[in-house]
């Protein structure tokens, strides 16, 4: 597995985000994000996963070794919300209306 704090760090600063911008959208204190650096902590499982919701990743995207992890938009996510809803039936039909396009 990668370096968590690294990786948290690099997604931070891509987006152009202080410590504290990023406490603020994921709704952790910034004492705790910054004792992480401090201390060198890994961050635990629940924490982890408000960094990604503040991010708009997954958890699995954040721990992947891949450097090329695929970030989903709003909408994106929201199409695979939706599809996840549908029937095995309903999804062809969508498979199907998509290839007369």
């Amino acid at each position: 597995m990668n370096d968590i704090l690294s990786t948290i760090t690099k997604h931070r600063q891509s987006r152009g985000w202080t410590e504290y911008q990023l406490a603020e959208r994921s709704g952790l204190p910034q004492s705790t994000i910054s004792s992480w650096y401090r201390k060198n902590l890994i961050p635990t499982i629940p924490s982890l996963e408000k960094i990604c919701r503040a991010f708009g990743i997954t958890l699995s995207q954040l721990l992947a070794d891949d450097a090329s992890a695929v970030v989903l938009t709003d909408c994106q996510k929201e199409l695979l919300s939706r599809w996840a809803r549908l029937n095995e039936k309903q999804q062809k039909v969508i498979f199907d209306l998509i290839d007369l396009m």
